[in-house]
């Protein structure tokens, strides 16, 4: 039976883990997106911060996955969100995500991703799986839903990183 965590490692893991997925966007920001490399990123449609048009909130009510390749502009990333221009239904849309309210990132060129623990009042609750950390989400458009984030054990979770490093 695990105590109490005074430290707070699931918070400074989080945190570690949003700031690759900030400077992975920093670096396709500033060089582009470069050889096989395209980013898949879930996000809370309802977490503070995000900026979306009524209409694609109405689509997509609580989750939403994009995809960073080759049909996205104005790439800016800031200290706590980022803001990129994508096409929806071949309507072009400016949306603002804030890091904080990402579920999942992931880099299908490279076998990489993972997922991070919903957290407050806006965390998707589901009983649908979605795909395993370890694996790349499914190939998805803009224009289609994100699969749902699978039940959370309240213990928490302990993840290698062992298997996502090269060897």
């Amino acid at each position: 039976m695990a105590t109490k965590d005074f430290i707070g490692y699931q918070a400074r893991v989080d945190r570690a883990l949003r700031g690759v997925v900030r400077e992975a966007l920093i670096h396709a920001a500033t060089g582009g997106m470069m050889g096989a490399h395209h980013f898949y990123i879930a996000f809370d449609t309802n977490a503070p911060g995000v900026q979306i048009s009524d209409t694609l909130h109405n689509a997509h009510p609580h989750e939403l996955t994009i995809v960073l390749q080759n049909q996205y502009w104005g790439l800016k990333v800031g200290e706590n969100e980022f803001e990129v221009g994508l096409s929806f239904n071949k309507m072009p849309e400016t949306i603002v995500i804030p890091f904080s309210a990402i579920l999942q990132f992931s880099d299908p060129s490279q076998g990489f991703g993972f997922k991070f623990q919903p957290t407050g009042p806006s965390a998707v609750k589901s009983g649908a799986p979605a795909p395993k950390a370890e694996t790349p989400p499914p190939a998805a458009k803009a224009e289609e839903p994100a699969p749902k984030p699978e039940p959370r054990d309240e213990a928490g979770t302990i993840v290698s990183l062992d298997k996502f490093r090269k060897k």
